[in-house]
């Protein structure tokens, strides 16, 4: 007895030391300035959405633009990587038990070598082709590297469910490869594309060295890039900072929400494989 309350209090610190960031950013977005210095962690009294206004008022359209780019630079990213983790994942899944884990291995350096080590080598090649500071270098970088390796291993996992009665009879109809995987696979895994599309969306829209480093200060900004101009080197407006992430926050929360019943069917089917 002892023992599971030990367990269930450290769950619930663990819970509260997780929520505390969100309840800090929520809170202060409706404080004013005075208000947040005097006491960061007091609801909000009286309550203000000049904060908001604020945000969105700003001459340079900072909220604005930053959400615009980051919805273009999410939106094209993973409507790439859904199409393309799948068909990858379908012909790995065909392939011998040999060549499977042959190539499982190669997409798992993937995942191993972290991004920020191979970010200046990607910023020096997209130089290079001439997509230094351009949208189109920022979605390729984003295709490759650990997004890509990530949804191949969610979608082989997904892929050993689908039973292969099916995918012989659509051949056995004289469907091409292609055809199997557009016609008939790729509908089966819908959960496994909700759980990607969700993961691999929330990480491109919080990505911050990407934007900062391939797009640069003269072509523009998403809203993580943003938030980081936003702060002032001698002082900051804390109710606008708070402001504007209130504001950066809302587009992934609301997509979410959309989709969570896909979302948690995923991780639900996952977990029974």
């Amino acid at each position: 007895m002892t023992r599971r309350r030990f367990h269930t209090g450290f769950a619930w610190l663990a819970t509260l030391l997780f929520c505390l960031p969100i309840y800090l950013a929520l809170v202060n977005a409706f404080k004013d300035q005075r208000q947040i210095l005097a006491n960061p962690a007091a609801p909000p009294a009286p309550f203000t959405l000049g904060n908001l206004a604020r945000a969105l008022q700003r001459p340079d359209l900072l909220v604005q633009a930053g959400l615009i780019n980051s919805v273009v630079v999410t939106a094209a990213s993973v409507i790439v990587l859904i199409p393309l983790s799948s068909a990858v994942s379908f012909y790995i899944s065909e392939r011998s038990p040999r060549i499977r884990a042959a190539l499982l291995a190669m997409f798992a350096l993937g995942l191993m070598v972290p991004p920020q080590v191979v970010l200046l080598p990607i910023v020096g090649l997209l130089q290079s082709v001439g997509l230094q500071h351009t949208y189109t270098g920022l979605v390729l970088s984003n295709v490759g590297g650990g997004y890509l390796s990530f949804a191949v291993f969610v979608y082989v996992g997904f892929l050993r469910g689908v039973p292969r009665e099916v995918i012989e009879a659509a051949r056995v109809d004289g469907a091409s490869d292609l055809r199997v995987w557009w016609r008939v696979v790729f509908p089966m895994v819908r959960p496994a594309t909700a759980t990607v599309a969700i993961f691999l969306g929330l990480w491109v829209w919080n990505d911050f060295l990407n934007p900062l480093f391939i797009l640069g200060p003269l072509k523009g900004q998403t809203i993580t890039t943003g938030v980081y101009l936003s702060v002032g080197t001698y002082s900051t407006d804390y109710g606008q900072l708070f402001g504007i992430m209130f504001l950066a926050a809302i587009i992934p929360v609301v997509g979410y929400l959309v989709s969570q019943r896909e979302f948690i069917h995923g991780l639900m089917s996952g977990a029974s494989k």
